[in-house]
């Protein structure tokens, strides 16, 4: 049973490590090759991948103040055991202190995030995202991203979300979509003090908050942020669902439409989920970047 004082994160080994070459060669010669290819490079080092940075600020938050495990980061992985080694390895050498994972031989690991208890599940996969999202938990694709780029805080540990269909369910958005932008700013003025249901990231956002109280105001060592394509008046509802929500966000940036890259990059993310692939694309060019394939955008 997980401890839900802390915050457990779920990740593949191609989000947590640069594996593309590997990768190609399962695409290109087959599982049987690909096996040869990672045991004979055994005891060659992984080179960080699109999310390692953000696991490493993430594990650094149990050595602070009163150190104590509040965040878990959980290997999940479609690798064979005989291949986990060189992860294993990887691991070691980059002194990450993962112990726990489920190697699954080719099939899809989502079904280990129930029962390990994660928050969220952080993958290359699109199929195994949507299949976690499918059974009612957070998940999103990383999606190569120019990081070089990304202003992020040295320190800090900051995580921007999208609103609906991420933190929030995709209730407004569907008005949206059907209605169009007057009516859906009708329909938020006329809901503005009924809090939004939650969508696949409120129980992420909420761990976060819980680690956030752990320390003074202003002194916390995380900052999050609402980066959303509403404007005023469409705001208040967001506000009034966070205040109802007991959660403290640092920053909110209603951008009415505007692209969020330069926002993320002034922000800082070290990542950013969104529901919409077009804001993926223009904030993956700053930060890095986790598409969540959730919501009436997604719907097929």
């Amino acid at each position: 049973m997980n401890d839900k004082q802390k915050m457990v994160i779920a990740i593949s080994s191609r989000a947590l490590f640069d594996l593309e070459e590997s990768h190609r060669v399962f695409e290109k010669e087959g599982v049987e090759a690909y096996c040869r290819y990672q045991l004979e490079r055994e005891n060659e080092i992984l080179k960080p991948g699109t999310a390692f940075p953000l696991v490493q600020k993430l594990l650094r938050l149990n050595e602070l103040g009163e150190a104590r495990e509040r965040v878990e980061v959980i290997l999940l992985s479609r690798n064979s055991a005989d291949t986990s080694l060189r992860v294993f390895n990887s691991i070691q050498e980059h002194n990450l202190p993962i112990t726990r994972a489920a190697f699954t031989n080719g099939s899809s690991p989502f079904k280990y995030v129930e029962p390990f208890g994660a928050d969220v599940f952080l993958s290359t996969d699109p199929e195994d995202v949507a299949s976690t999202l499918g059974a009612g938990f957070a998940a999103a694709t990383m999606l190569p991203s120019n990081t070089k780029n990304s202003a992020a805080n040295k320190g800090k540990l900051s995580i921007a979300f999208d609103g609906d269909a991420v933190v929030f369910s995709d209730e407004a958005e569907l008005v949206y979509q059907q209605k169009g932008l007057v009516e859906f700013a009708k329909h938020e003025v006329r809901a503005a003090k009924k809090p939004l249901p939650g969508g696949p990231f409120r129980n992420m956002l909420s761990a976060l908050h819980r680690i956030q109280s752990e320390f003074p105001p202003g002194e916390s060592p995380i900052r999050t942020a609402i980066i959303t394509a509403r404007s005023a008046p469409a705001h208040e509802r967001v506000i009034r669902t966070l205040r109802a929500w007991d959660i403290r966000i640092d920053e909110a940036v209603f951008l009415g439409g505007l692209p969020k890259g330069e926002f993320l990059r002034t922000f800082g993310a070290d990542i950013f989920f969104d529901d919409q692939q077009g804001h993926c694309d223009s904030a993956r060019q700053h930060v890095p970047t986790g598409h969540v394939p959730h919501g009436v955008k997604n719907s097929k």
